[in-house]
């Protein structure tokens, strides 16, 4: 093989900008995995209210789906930075040093220029509900920016992770794919 396999977390060596952005993406993973925690605690809500209680619910279920709505689009750059999104790595496998720089630069330039076209279309939906005031058609009525509001900033963080990511390459603090030259 050309190299071993490594999983481990985005490297920040000494510069600012990259540990700037490690430490967005560790916050952005604590408020998602905090809001996977407020999504079962509203579900055990929900549960006791409807069988023990023998009562309504109006907003819980909505909520629960917001929530995890948002905490998988928050906590994109904390998986991003533990290197936690699907991997195939048999291509970069195959390549020496420098076919893989150059397959980990059109790989990170096309998923820059992706996440980028979803955080434009983002948050031009968020803003459209912003401005008009939309709001759900269920009793709860929330204003739906609310909730929206993840996909500009889940994709947003996501972005300023891959471009650290390229950074940390360009530099040299990190290695293509996390292979080592062998």
């Amino acid at each position: 093989m050309a190299g071993q396999l490594t999983t481990r977390i985005a490297k920040t060596g000494d510069n600012p900008f990259l540990r700037l952005v490690a430490a967005i993406s560790t916050l952005a993973g604590c408020v998602s995995a905090g809001m996977i925690v407020a999504a079962v605690a509203i579900t055990c809500q929900m549960i006791y209210v409807r069988f023990v209680l023998n009562g309504s619910t109006i907003w819980q279920t909505e909520a629960v789906v917001y929530l995890m709505i948002a905490a998988t689009l928050i906590g994109l750059p904390y998986v991003q930075r533990l290197r936690g999104h699907v991997n195939v790595d048999l291509i970069p496998l195959v390549f020496g040093p420098r076919g893989r720089f150059a397959l980990a630069c059109v790989t990170l330039s096309v998923s820059i220029t992706i996440v980028s076209v979803m955080l434009y279309y983002g948050f031009e939906y968020w803003l459209f509900a912003y401005e008009r005031g939309w709001r759900s058609d269920t009793v709860w009525g929330v204003r739906l920016w609310i909730p929206y509001l993840a996909m500009p900033v889940g994709f947003g963080l996501f972005l300023l992770q891959l471009i650290a990511d390229f950074v940390a390459m360009i530099l040299k603090i990190e290695t293509p794919f996390g292979l080592e030259d062998s």
